[in-house]
């Protein structure tokens, strides 16, 4: 389903083939174009006649393109990088946490690092990518990012919790959003510290230990029906009371982080726990929320 970007003059390498060196260099644990080039270098004939490389000289020895054409080749083809190769099926409907990272060992003298946004599955499955455009920032490519996809819900930390995206989840992917809201936006975080939290009764505690560290979260959520909150479509807003314990230097920190939903108490609550469309993705944020005054 792919077109090739080559001109047909020239061409010596199967445009099938380039992609396959590069996904299977991915899929054996190469993280960089150079990476990526080692391992074909060291691939056996045999792995590389799977493969399907071009056959050079009278021996038919097979040969895996450059590290320069499988770069050039993947990013005119796959915009979102070998993601879009291995990502889940547009047409599948998925649940998506949304964020944005600088990639790694991208950074090239004086040019910065690639910055990508990136869309992961619940079970951190890395769907697609795009990279930003220097000049801008992750707001501008939130829709064209999610735009091929069937979404059931979507969570994105501050810098997205923006109307324009919240209408666009709900309008037309008809899907539901959790959006993270921190001091960036300083009215509607003051706005949401001012609720009546201390009135909520109906409330989760989970606890975890990984990652060298102990955590215990505390959410709270009550209902906002008709309160203009950020995004025109938000019904509920979540408390998460964070408190982590360094296992190894043993310091204790706490954090308090705030986020809106259109999903209902009927859908989110802290005695059913996150269902419905939004589930998966909205673990990694806010593990149950929903509970009314």
């Amino acid at each position: 389903m792919l077109p090739d970007p080559r001109l047909r003059r020239g061409v010596r390498h199967p445009f099938v083939a380039v992609l396959l060196v590069a996904a299977s260099a991915v899929v054996a644990g190469a993280r960089s174009y150079a990476v990526i080039g080692q391992w074909f270098a060291s691939a056996p004939q045999h792995a590389l006649a799977r493969l399907d490389a071009r056959v050079a000289g009278t021996l038919g020895v097979r040969v895996a393109p450059s590290a320069a054409m499988i770069r050039r080749i993947v990013n005119l083809v796959c915009p979102g990088g070998l993601a879009d190769l291995t990502g889940a099926d547009p047409g599948g409907a998925d649940s998506m946490a949304v964020d944005g990272k600088s990639a790694r060992g991208s950074r090239n003298g004086q040019t910065p690092a690639a910055h990508m946004l990136a869309a992961m599955t619940g079970d951190g499955r890395n769907v697609t990518q795009l990279r930003v455009p220097d000049k801008t920032n992750e707001i501008t490519c939130f829709a064209s990012l999610l735009g091929p996809y069937d979404l059931t819900g979507v969570t994105a930390d501050a810098l997205h919790t923006q109307r324009g995206h919240a209408r666009f989840l709900v309008e037309e992917k008809k899907a539901h959003h959790l959006l993270v809201v921190k001091a960036n936006q300083p009215e509607l975080h003051r706005r949401l510290r001012s609720l009546p939290w201390k009135d909520v009764t109906a409330r989760r505690y989970d606890r975890e230990v990984g990652h060298g560290r102990r955590e215990t979260r505390a959410t709270r959520a009550l209902t906002i029906t008709g309160l203009d909150m950020g995004s025109p479509h938000a019904v509920q807003a979540v408390r998460i009371l964070r408190h982590r314990t360094d296992l190894k230097a043993g310091t204790v920190s706490r954090q308090t982080v705030y986020a809106i939903t259109d999903l209902t108490s009927q859908h989110a609550s802290p005695q059913r726990g996150w269902s419905g469309s939004c589930a998966s993705a909205a673990s990694s944020v806010c593990p149950a929320a929903g509970a009314r005054v």
